[in-house]
């Protein structure tokens, strides 16, 4: 059983991936029904705490 943190991190993490990998954040984020806003908040976190500051971003 996945945990809902497990399952947080794999969302957040998965749409970090899917736009480095697609070179699209806009796309990713209509695709997903993320904002930008939240996207960037997300990249942010990660690059200031690692992958764990992404559970203190709700």
């Amino acid at each position: 059983m996945i945990h809902t943190n497990d399952r947080i991190i794999k969302h957040k993490t998965g749409l970090l991936n899917l736009a480095a990998e697609l070179g699209n954040i806009s796309k990713v984020c209509k695709m997903l029904g993320v904002s930008r806003d939240t996207f960037y908040r997300y990249k942010e976190a990660v690059s200031i705490g690692g992958v764990d500051a992404l559970l203190e971003n709700n």
